[in-house]
């Protein structure tokens, strides 16, 4: 490799151009070498830009035209002496450890150089930000042409919590299951370029189903526990029943570094014959989320079905109302209405079928035959799409009705081979109702307790 070794290369004419190199050809500058300009640069990128200097700066200093600088104010208030104006230069600043709001940067005017217009010098006091300055010229001096805060392009943070049985689906989300009370504790709340809401799905305690009474009388299904869930927004990768999605997604829960008790409630137990009904389900809550309990089913002679997250069936005798679902009332709505009992057909009579979460019970279509369940509501917030709070089937003389699906126990007939069916357990599912023929008017039959409840959170945990 030939060398050439020359103090100063000039044009051959005066004002000329020194070209380095042809078109195509590499010109490198080794490691370590320094090209310093004490003129005016054209063609090596806008103007504006600026060189940042990685030695954070604790004291006062005067700034380098060109350069750019992290100032750390956690001492105390820090003096920035501008460089001499020339037109183009730039110089930058930038918060290090997000204390200018305690303590300023005072940028010193150079001279008769102006800031902004204005011979007073300029102070930086909001917290994390960030500005570039531009000398323009000697009516407005340095402007400022770029200016951002840190929270602009923050770092993803996630939530971090405890709490139930933890598992992970879809591989960026954690699932958190309660099946009993407990506490959701939540030690970092993240922020919203990671995580800083969680999705749910509270499910309270379905109705028990009631049971039968001499002399013919069916109890009614129990309804299914109130269902309540957001709409998957926060945690993606999975579906959810038209309670969270429709007509618009249910907004997930904000969350903060802190407790949140669990409450889990167990089903209603079942009636236990003449003149009473099943117990409504126990309530679950999480957070500002309450699901209600399902209501009881109905019997003779108190033969309509308890109100609750969905309705209770009426009793079999003539033709007896369910109770009302989505009681208390909130939107969307947690359940539905119970269905109808009806009257003595050929010495027979039969329950209705509790209320679903997303479908009223079924009347009983005939005198002997119990109402089928309401159908309950699929989500697959923990991975496996699953059917939870189906209402309970009502009791019949010759035919049971059939649960809801999502839990709901089958309605049952008095023959004593023929046992109530209880809702299962975590779906919230209503009991079932028992029938009665009149052949054994002594024997007292009891109704299916509901299902317990559950409480499911979602969220995301890393990217």
């Amino acid at each position: 490799m030939s060398e050439i070794k020359v103090n100063k290369i000039s044009p051959r004419t005066n004002c000329g151009t020194v070209q380095l190199g042809d078109s195509g050809d590499t010109i490198t500058i080794p490691s370590g070498a320094t090209i310093t300009n004490n003129g005016t640069a054209s063609g090596f990128g806008a103007t504006g830009s600026a060189s940042w200097n990685t030695t954070v700066k604790t004291g006062d200093f005067t700034a380098v035209a060109g350069e750019g600088y992290f100032v750390n104010t956690t001492s105390g208030e820090v003096d920035v002496t501008l460089p001499a104006g020339t037109a183009g230069a730039v110089i930058a600043i930038k918060d290090y450890a997000g204390t200018f709001d305690t303590n300023k940067v005072t940028l010193i005017q150079n001279g008769s150089d102006k800031i902004g217009g204005s011979t007073v010098n300029a102070t930086l006091e909001t917290e994390g930000i960030a500005v570039t300055l531009v000398f323009v010229d000697s009516t407005q001096g340095w402007l400022v042409t770029d200016s951002g805060l840190q929270d602009e392009a923050p770092t993803a943070q996630y939530i971090v919590a405890t709490g139930g049985t933890i598992t992970t689906v879809c591989t960026n989300y954690k699932v958190h299951t309660f099946t009993g009370p407990g506490t959701f504790t939540v030690t970092s709340t993240g922020n919203a370029a990671g995580s800083n809401t969680v999705d749910y799905l509270v499910v309270s305690g379905g109705g028990g189903g009631a049971g039968s009474q001499p002399t013919y009388t069916a109890g009614g299904g129990g309804g299914a526990g109130g269902y309540r869930e957001s709409g998957g927004t926060a945690s993606g990768c999975y579906t959810v029943s038209p309670l969270g999605s429709s007509p618009s997604p249910v907004a997930a829960l904000p969350v903060t570094a802190q407790g949140y008790p669990i409450t889990v409630d167990g089903g209603g137990a079942g009636g236990t014959g003449y003149g009473t009904r099943g117990s409504n389900g126990g309530n679950t809550t999480f957070s500002t989320i309450t699901s209600t309990g399902g209501g009881g089913g109905g019997i003779y002679p108190c033969l309509s079905g308890n109100p609750g997250g969905s309705g209770g069936a009426g009793g079999g005798f003539n033709t007896i109302p369910g109770g009302n679902g989505n009681t208390p009332p909130v939107s969307p709505p947690q359940g539905n209405n119970g269905g109808n009992g009806r009257g003595p057909q050929s010495n027979c009579s039969a329950g209705g079928g509790g209320g679903g979460a997303t479908a009223a019970g079924s009347p009983s279509p005939t005198g002997a035959t119990g109402g089928a369940g309401g159908a309950g509501a699929t989500s697959s917030i923990n991975g496996t799409p699953t059917v939870r709070a189906g209402g309970g089937g009502g009791g019949g003389g010759s035919t049971g009705g059939a649960g809801g699906s999502g839990g709901g126990g089958g309605g049952k007939t008095f023959n004593p081979g023929d046992p109530a069916t209880a809702g299962t357990a975590n779906t919230g599912g209503g009991g079932g109702g028992v029938g009665g023929d009149g052949s054994s008017p002594s024997n007292l039959r009891t109704g299916g307790a509901g299902g317990s409840g559950i409480v499911i959170i979602r969220y995301k945990f890393q990217n």
